[in-house]
């Protein structure tokens, strides 16, 4: 294993999350996604573990003091840590049983509840939920069971939300305090928007189809003078979330913004907290959607910070520099899983990146993907996508929509390359099972080489046409 010089990001971890049930989407699958939004100089590296009957026993976190015991079988699953805590960090992706995980977006308590169930040092946090749960679930809702459980005895470190996804439906779990939290089961024909906030607010016990929570969260709120009975039904939101001022600018905007475009008849005011906790598109919506709703910042308008070169830009955009990797976790239930489950990964800033297919069924990425740290290089996928955004960035009105246009570009190919495969797997899996997974292989192999093809001309484009502008800026010619 490669030992790297520790690297301490002071840098918050926050996200957008996105979710969509599988009658408001173009074609029937079921979309899971997320911005992992933290730090440019972490590097991502992926993972992919085995089925093992002979797994570690126990938990032993790299960067807290958190331990807890784990079951020695273990299902195999894919992750996207960041470089120095292989193991940890796992982010998201599918395991074996094509049950897919999306860990974690950052959410705060109120400080009135955490006055009565304070958050508790070394326990849950990101660093571990994803590799402690999704080797050991085999549905969405057995996901959310495990995660619930383990708040309740061991607490959390931290507010945070967690998606699920299977074949059958998408849970997503809002903790609140130390030990409390409340799940809800994706209603089929809406979608889910949220930035760094607790937005669940509808709550009935009685209805475990659609809600899984822990057994005393109505009782406790009560009890602790975090909810009359006499104000109304239980809020969730209100009883144990957080308001701020700054939410207004840096939470609020994003879901009001990512609202507006998916749904434009809602009349939202982007300063108050009343936006609908989950949403009607106005058309289904697909995955290049999706893709375009991870690269969404006010474009265009008086709020866009590229467009206006605004680095204090109040609104907070969807699509930030210090993004380490966005996801979409696509299940499209009437195919197999190894070609059903796919991880849409875009390495770095998803405005200035690219989203690549990461099959269920593939067991290795090319080592480009494996490799990288907190030091640019030469050699790593992260780093050459990066290096490419970072010019971007430098003069993003000239050299952004260069980038933008060829990856646009390549995402078409792409999708139209996955379904002429998908076509050809489907008529090989049934009879010749270990052919159909090394053309999966090989496809997908072929994929992530050529992004980081792409991704190399282009760096060498925008450096000749930078090359060209600092000539004509230092001609000093006339002799």
């Amino acid at each position: 294993m490669k030992q790297y010089k520790k690297f301490n990001s002071k840098l918050p971890s926050e996200c957008t999350t996105i979710i969509v049930g599988k009658d408001m989407t173009a074609d029937g699958s079921m979309m899971l996604a997320r911005s992992s939004d933290f730090d440019a100089m972490m590097a991502i590296n992926f993972e992919v573990h085995e089925d093992t009957s002979f797994g570690p026993t126990e938990f032993i976190a790299k960067d807290s003091k958190f331990r807890c015991p784990l079951p020695s079988e273990a299902l195999g699953y894919t992750a996207l840590p960041d470089f120095q805590f292989p193991g940890e960090w796992g982010s998201a992706g599918f395991n074996t049983a094509g049950v897919g995980m999306s860990s974690t977006e950052t959410i705060f308590s109120s400080d009135k509840a955490l006055a009565v169930d304070p958050y508790v040092e070394n326990a849950l946090a990101e660093n571990c939920l994803y590799n402690i749960i999704l080797p050991y679930i085999h549905s969405a809702r057995e996901g959310v069971e495990r995660l619930g459980s383990l708040i309740e005895q061991y607490g959390s470190a931290e507010g945070f939300g967690v998606g699920f996804i299977d074949d059958k439906e998408i849970w997503y779990l809002e903790n609140a305090c130390g030990h409390k939290w409340l799940a809800c089961r994706m209603p089929k024909d809406f979608y889910f928007v949220t930035g760094n906030q607790s937005r669940y607010r509808d709550y009935d016990p009685t209805d475990k189809k659609n809600f899984l929570a822990c057994a005393d969260l109505i009782d406790f709120a009560q009890e602790k003078g975090l909810y009359d009975p006499n104000n109304g039904e239980f809020d969730f939101h209100e009883a144990y979330s957080r308001d701020a001022l700054l939410d207004t600018t840096y939470n609020y905007p994003r879901v009001w913004g990512l609202q507006k475009m998916f749904s434009p008849k809602i009349h939202n005011d982007v300063t108050k907290n009343t936006f609908p906790v989950f949403a009607k598109a106005q058309s289904p919506i697909t995955l290049e959607d999706m893709r375009t709703a991870f690269c969404f910042h006010y474009n265009g308008t008086e709020h866009d910070p590229y467009l206006h070169k605004n680095g204090k830009e109040p609104y907070r955009p969807v699509a930030i520099f210090r993004t380490t990797q966005t996801h979409i976790l696509q299940v499209r239930p009437q195919l197999p899983k190894e070609i059903g489950c796919i991880t849409y990964v875009a390495l770095g800033m998803a405005d200035l990146g690219v989203f690549l297919p990461l099959y269920q069924g593939v067991k290795s990425f090319p080592h480009a993907y494996l490799i990288g740290n907190n030091h640019a290089d030469n050699e790593s996928a992260y780093w050459k996508f990066r290096k490419l955004m970072t010019l971007g960035m430098k003069d993003y009105n000239t050299y952004a929509p260069i980038i933008k246009e060829a990856y646009q570009r390549l995402e078409s190919e792409n999708d139209l390359r996955q379904k002429e495969m998908e076509a050809k797997y489907l008529k090989l899996y049934k009879d010749q099972p270990m052919k159909a997974k090394d053309m999966l292989q090989k496809f997908s192999d072929d994929i992530l080489n050529r992004a980081i093809a792409v991704a190399d001309g282009l760096i060498n484009e925008i450096f000749t046409r930078l090359t060209q502008d600092v000539q004509n800026e230092y001609m000093f010619h006339g002799a």
